[in-house]
């Protein structure tokens, strides 16, 4: 397996270079574990999480893994200085993160030593992460689930490669429409040192997801899972179901007080006080642009992401995924997943190996 060594194996302490990324309600510390055991680098979904729970979460991992793995959270969320203290307390290998860093954590993160990860849909985006400190980049494409951008991953990966790996020589991490071996090394091919997952870690026996939502993503088909801005005012990849397609009816107002119904609940949810949560989305709407609706909106994904991921109501919530559902048939353990992963790579190497070799032989032969 020497030739699945990468920067990004070397960086994070992986056996492997895949990243299972930190889905929100599903990336918990069973996922993680396992997916630290299985040679894959985990992320716990810190995003949806009080500090306690983050912390609780660390050390459940630590506890049934002794394999390096790391947290996500957002940096403008009134919490996050207490996340990145118990992140060092801890040990945590590394952190990622998406919307609205902070220079300043950014730095007390990487002076004591942890890896910084954040997840970018743009080229200019990566740039500016660079700037900013990231140790590695992970690039999605727009066939991605979630929050995703609008260019295609074959276009963007390419981009982002050629900015940060020359001089800089930042790895790229790919992201969007990967689920196996073959798609690991075309990556690689792009230049990518690894590829990092959601969907195809959603669905695994290890994911806490209910067994009704797992049926929604393995019955759903590519051309089923759309990009809406419906939810929270950013363009979002999600399976269409009754949920989303009643969002799609509801009118402006409609939306303004479903935002404000599920931002009360999340608040309590929460634990944090409304003046704290109002300030982070504050700062969010600074840092990101955002208009104040937008803003408002922010809290409608993780309490309708929780209806199906959570409480097990696929029909009155919404299921974020990339477009590789749709190819997705199978339900494996998460070593069973990374095990085929590897396998079907080294077979995909040892082909393009052949070819080559075998175009080396004819030019010899031609001269």
């Amino acid at each position: 397996m020497r030739q699945l060594q990468t920067p990004l194996t070397e960086l994070l302490g992986c056996r492997y270079p895949v990243i299972q990324t930190a889905m929100g309600w599903v990336a918990d510390a069973r996922l993680v574990a396992a997916s630290g055991n299985a040679g894959a680098f985990g992320f716990l979904a810190g995003a949806v999480m009080s500090a306690e729970e983050v912390e609780q979460g660390i050390r459940q991992i630590k506890a049934a893994s002794d394999r390096p793995f790391g947290v996500n959270f957002h940096m403008y969320t009134p919490a996050a200085a207490d996340i990145v203290d118990i992140c060092i307390r801890e040990g945590v290998r590394a952190v990622s993160y998406s919307r609205s860093p902070a220079k300043k954590l950014v730095e007390k993160l990487k002076s004591a030593g942890i890896v910084c990860i954040p997840t970018v849909g743009a080229l200019k985006h990566a740039v500016k992460a660079v700037q900013m400190g990231a140790d590695a980049v992970v690039v999605q494409g727009g066939e991605g689930g979630g929050h995703t951008g609008s260019v295609a991953g074959n276009i963007l990966l390419p981009q982002v490669v050629d900015a940060l790996i020359g001089e800089l020589k930042v790895p790229v991490v790919a992201a969007g429409g990967f689920k196996d071996g073959r798609g690991l090394v075309a990556a690689l091919s792009y230049g990518a040192a690894g590829i990092a997952m959601g969907t195809r870690f959603l669905m695994t026996k290890e994911s806490p997801v209910p067994d009704a939502t797992k049926a929604q993503y393995l019955g759903a088909s590519a051309e089923k899972i759309v990009v809406s801005r419906k939810l929270d005012g950013l363009p979002q990849r999600m399976i269409e179901n009754p949920c989303l397609q009643q969002l799609q009816k509801s009118s402006a107002l409609g939306l303004l007080w479903l935002a404000v119904k599920n931002g009360l609940a999340y608040t309590r949810q929460s634990g944090e006080s409304l003046p704290a949560m109002l300030g982070a989305a504050w700062k969010m709407k600074k840092s990101n642009g955002l208009s104040l609706g937008q803003t408002m909106m922010a809290a409608n994904a993780p309490m309708m992401i929780q209806q199906a991921m959570v409480k097990g109501h696929p029909d009155s919530g919404i299921l974020p995924s990339g477009q590789v559902a749709g190819a997705i048939l199978d339900l494996p353990n998460v070593a069973e997943l990374i095990q085929s992963i590897a396998a079907e790579a080294e077979v995909s190497l040892a082909r393009l190996e052949k070819l080559s070799k075998n175009h080396k032989r004819e030019e010899a032969g031609a001269i």
